[in-house]
């Protein structure tokens, strides 16, 4: 008979691999979105405007990144070891 095993949540890697790739496309549209909207009350030049938005782009899958790294070092990392030398 199969037995229903669930997998706990902080080894689950699909559901880590979700949630991140949720998190790092609302956080690049979302900052893109106000690096446009800053640009466009911001800036006259089409170019600055195209920076802002890169920048914003940037800032937002940079703070997603970070939020995912720590995620799954989370998991990987049981308890920290010191060496005594």
């Amino acid at each position: 008979m199969a037995e229903n095993k669930e997998i706990p949540s902080q080894y689950d890697l699909n559901a880590k691999w979700d949630a991140c790739l949720d998190l790092g496309v609302r956080r690049f549209v979302y900052s893109a979105g106000i690096g446009a909207f800053a640009g466009l009350l911001l800036f006259r030049s089409p170019v600055t405007r195209w920076a802002s938005i890169a920048l914003g782009a940037g800032v937002g899958i940079g703070s997603a990144y970070s939020d995912c790294s720590h995620k799954f070092d989370a998991s990987t990392s049981t308890s920290p070891t010191v060496a005594k030398d």
